[in-house]
């Protein structure tokens, strides 16, 4: 399972999971919706803070202070999740006929194989991701480029064999909470302040 769904993994739950389901052909969308009845995705109250919502989900908000910082932005709301997984989404469109089916279907083997440690599978995404980020020209900024093709394999993966969405989701928010963390924060914090202009 995902290490924890405090703040700081919160986010990026949010939104690969709306990355998911704006995806033009997501054929899974079944098992995607009972990550959210498993608890696996965090449901819509307990990482959309708005005035009017009283913070019953989790009784208080001392779960995002890590070291005395706010590692997660309560107030990041779904409005800002959807705008940021629609952006990815149509990059992730792009993207989707650039990967090569062997490149899914060796992930789809390793997640298939019970032996291997979240750790292990986390480096064989990893690995993926930043092969692919190399072969596909783009001039977008590395950090987003890799954010969006972590995606489309999620995608890609559950596609192939929806039975492994589970382990693919937590894998991927695991990668991108650990190296994209900070890009995902600023993406965030951009849209934001063009929500208030």
């Amino acid at each position: 399972a995902i290490q924890d769904v405090n703040g700081s993994v919160r986010m990026e739950c949010a939104l690969l999971y709306t990355f998911l389901e704006v995806s033009s052909d997501c054929k899974f969308k079944e098992e995607l919706h009972s990550l959210q009845s498993q608890g696996i995705v965090p449901l819509k109250g307990s990482y959309c803070y708005d005035d009017e919502v009283e913070l019953q989900t989790d009784g208080n908000r001392s779960g995002h202070l890590q070291n005395g910082e706010l590692v997660f932005d309560p107030e990041v709301n779904e409005e800002v999740v959807r705008i940021i997984a629609a952006q990815l989404a149509e990059i992730g469109d792009q993207f989707d006929k650039e990967i090569k089916a062997r490149v899914v279907n060796d992930l789809v083997q390793h997640f298939l194989n019970e032996n291997l440690s979240g750790e292990e599978i986390t480096q064989h995404m990893s690995a993926a991701v930043e092969g692919l980020a190399q072969a596909i020209p783009s001039d977008m900024e590395q950090e987003k480029a890799m954010l969006v093709l972590a995606m489309v394999l999620t995608k890609k993966i559950a596609n192939t064999m929806p039975s492994l969405l589970q382990r693919v989701f937590s894998t991927t928010v695991n990668y991108i909470s650990q190296q994209l963390h900070n890009y995902i924060v600023r993406m965030v914090s951009a849209v934001k302040q063009e929500l208030c202009q």
